[in-house]
């Protein structure tokens, strides 16, 4: 399985408009952007399709917009791994703030393991829309409709207590026109303002994705270089290869390839010596 997939895989070369057409697709879903997915509830039903039954998709909250409910999602999801015996460690912290290339890579990793189990094909027999059904949704209609009793609880009692409250309500009408307009002037900047940072943001994702096709090119020429039959056994080639094709949670790749070249150099040295 692709529970270890090291940077240089393909995977993480696959664009952001490609993964969200494979969630779209599978799940039923209309996401345009990337960050849309940081609440886990996408992973968890991914998994759900790609393992039927073993995600406890009654625990999925799909309506997540807090930090606390989306790592409740992922924390599901984490398990879910476990009981899969997944070797992937989530970073939460990193997901729920929603910023988009954290997530776009989590997504690409989870397409490259699904992909791994079903060979990219999609189970005609899953019913995403109902199996979204099944999700926390329902818990937190209770809670709101318990919420909405409360409150209409304490209206009574305040309705019932004086009309203090109403008759400051009705006290001020043309100053709350004025400070809506006044707000609405507020909104209106920020809106722009806001606007004008996504720009910003998608031209610096823009940027970032034009650089890593870059470097992903020159390590692309290196790796074809290092395939070449004349060259691909000699010290420093396999050196290079150790690097290359190391895990993503492998720290000490560097270390082992200089550990290997400094051998093969320490054994020639020696072959040379005892030739003399």
């Amino acid at each position: 399985m692709a529970s270890n997939i090291g940077m240089m895989d393909s995977a993480y070369f696959v664009g952001r408009n490609e993964i969200l057409t494979w969630i779209n697709n599978r799940l039923q879903l209309n996401l345009s952007r990337i960050e849309e997915a940081a609440s886990g509830a996408v992973q968890c039903q991914m998994m759900d399709m790609t393992y039927p039954g073993v995600v406890p998709m009654h625990k999925v909250n799909f309506d997540a917009k807090t930090e606390y409910d989306m790592i409740q999602n992922y924390e599901v999801l984490q398990d879910v791994f476990n009981k899969l015996k997944i070797e992937k460690h989530i970073e939460v912290n990193r997901l729920v703030k929603g910023r988009p290339l954290d997530n776009l890579e989590f997504l690409q990793w989870l397409k490259r393991y699904c992909d791994s189990v079903n060979g990219g094909i999609m189970n005609e027999n899953y019913n995403p829309v109902e199996r979204r059904s099944k999700g926390g949704k329902d818990r937190n209609s209770k809670g709101s409709q318990k919420t909405t009793k409360s409150l209409q609880a304490n209206n009574l009692h305040n309705s019932a207590s004086g009309d203090t409250v109403d008759l400051n309500k009705m006290s001020g009408p043309k100053q709350g026109r004025g400070s809506a307009v006044a707000g609405g002037a507020t909104y209106s900047e920020e809106i722009q303002a806001l606007s004008k940072e996504v720009t910003n943001l998608k031209l610096s994702v823009d940027h970032l994705e034009k650089e890593r096709d870059f470097y992903f090119a020159k390590l692309r020429d290196i790796e074809i270089l290092c395939q070449i039959p004349e060259m691909e056994d000699l010290p420093m080639t396999v050196a290079i290869k150790k690097i290359l094709y190391a895990d993503d949670a492998k720290e000490s790749a560097l270390e082992e390839a200089q550990e290997y070249l400094s051998e093969a150099i320490n054994t020639v040295e020696t072959e040379v010596e005892s030739e003399a």
